[in-house]
């Protein structure tokens, strides 16, 4: 028994390990992490563990401490080196290991920093994490030796990403890795494209100079709109910090989320794979439910969150799955996990193959009105206590459909409202949509007039 550990609570996130490196996460702090999730991988008979890095500044500093705990459990390590979280997934599904853990802060802020695992080909979240917090307070280690190797796969995952890849007609596409870890992906899979691609931002620089590294904000994305509406271009592609999120506007210079590419990417799945499941997160829009079902599918909405999705996926065998955060899903012609490179690929794809642009596309979308993702502050203390209180509220109405798989999503009045707690910030997150702009007012009404009853300040709709 070796003396444990103590983490700051707050880094054991639902999905991963977060916190600001200085003060509450420290390289010794990984290095204890490197040293539980070891044993953990020991003791479910692995021995080997890949390990990757994003462009943060702090992040090779960790990725060393990260390494220097597995090796102490006796886990040989392969080291992937710098580059996007799906690459260090793509190194733990083909590199012949047991696990695969990646140092990256993700989309937030510079000064943040953490670790995302996986073990066996499954997620590593939620009862997993606390359990791996417990275990190094504890101290309870495997000890030995073991040795690193360094294993360089980016060309190899460059390659991975474009086997079956069917270019079609040449675009004119911007592209903006927002100086996060997709950058030298992007230079090298953009040189092996045909058409005109335009890059900003592609230097990896964990300052973040340009924008905050998160393309679910439309304010981080202007930059990429000025590129396509000075050259032209069909189409621009954004990533987040460790490229695992998409963003993408058209030649006009508006948005497509999250849930309007899972109705085109539907489409593109269930020709090939008729009558599919296929699965969206709670935030999405109906039309985009209505939609898989209009096409013969069959849609599942599910909690939101990377690593439950992933676990439904598996257990549905879901050839497609999206949330409106950006996080796209393949299983069709791909492993199952969370890359933003490849789902940009799959989209230059299906649009390649038609001649109606992206813009035009979009145009063919079924038409709601809806307001964008909410999200406002509420203590982690009172958060989910607000979410019973409504739902207790809720079942004692009528004329109302309450689906409480994560939060509450409440449907009735020709439309429907989400109010449900984050898992990862001090947050409630709250959507509305409705058949009209009337509608839409009922339906934001009633999610404000229930915040008000549990003494929350709500959000303001523009």
């Amino acid at each position: 028994m070796t003396a444990g550990r103590r983490l700051d609570p707050s880094i054991l996130r639902e999905y991963d390990i977060r916190g600001i490196v200085g003060k509450t996460l420290s390289a010794d702090d990984v290095e204890a992490i490197g040293r539980g999730f070891g044993t953990v991988v020991a003791e479910a008979g692995g021995t080997s563990v890949a390990v990757g890095y994003d462009g943060r500044l702090h992040s090779p500093e960790l990725e060393g401490a990260l390494v220097k705990g597995l090796l102490a459990t006796e886990i040989s390590v392969r080291r992937v080196g710098r580059g996007p979280t799906p690459m260090l997934y793509y190194g733990a599904y083909t590199l012949g290991v047991d696990a695969g853990v990646m140092v990256t802060g993700s989309h937030n802020p510079p000064e943040y920093n953490g670790l995302k695992m996986v073990l066996k080909g499954r997620p590593f979240y939620g009862a997993d994490i606390q359990r791996l917090g417990e275990r190094i307070a504890a101290g309870r280690f495997q000890s030995g030796q073991a040795t690193s190797s360094d294993v360089a796969i980016e060309a190899t995952y460059v390659n991975r990403l474009l086997e079956g890849h069917v270019a079609g007609r040449p675009m004119t596409v911007a592209w903006d890795p927002g100086n996060g870890a997709t950058g030298d992906v992007i230079l090298a899979l953009t040189t092996r494209l045909p058409g005109r691609h335009l890059l900003i931002n592609e230097t990896i620089d964990g300052r973040f100079p340009a924008h905050h590294p998160d393309p679910t904000v439309e304010s981080n994305l202007s930059q990429l709109k000025a590129v396509v509406e000075a050259e032209r271009c069909e189409l621009g592609i954004a990533f987040d910090g460790d490229g695992d999120r998409i963003g993408v506007i058209d030649g006009r210079g508006r948005v497509l989320w999250g849930d309007q590419l899972m109705m085109l990417y539907a489409r593109d799945v269930l020709a090939a794979v008729p009558g599919a499941t296929i699965i969206a997160d709670v935030k999405a829009s109906q039309a985009l439910f209505d939609e898989i079902a209009r096409l013969g599918g069959k849609p599942l909405m599910w909690r939101t969150g990377h690593s439950v999705i992933k676990a439904k996926m598996a257990e549905t065998k879901a050839p497609l799955a999206g949330e409106m955060s950006g996080h796209i899903f393949f299983a069709h012609r791909y492993y199952g996990y969370d890359d933003a490179v490849y789902a940009a690929l799959r989209l230059l794809e299906l649009i390649g193959q038609g001649d109606a642009d992206l813009a035009t596309l979009r145009d063919s979308l079924p038409s709601v009105v809806n307001t964008p993702e909410l999200r406002f502050a509420c203590d982690d203390s009172r958060k989910l206590a607000v979410i019973a209180e409504v739902k207790a509220r809720l079942e004692k109405m009528s004329g109302v459909v309450v689906n409480d798989i994560d939060g509450v999503r409440v449907t009735g009045n020709g439309g429907w409202w989400l109010l449900r707690s984050s898992n990862t910030q001090p947050v409630l997150v709250a959507r509305a949509e409705a058949v009209d702009a009337t509608a839409l007012k009922h339906q934001q009404a009633a999610l404000v007039e229930q915040l008000k009853l549990s003494g929350i300040k709500p959000p303001t709709f523009d």
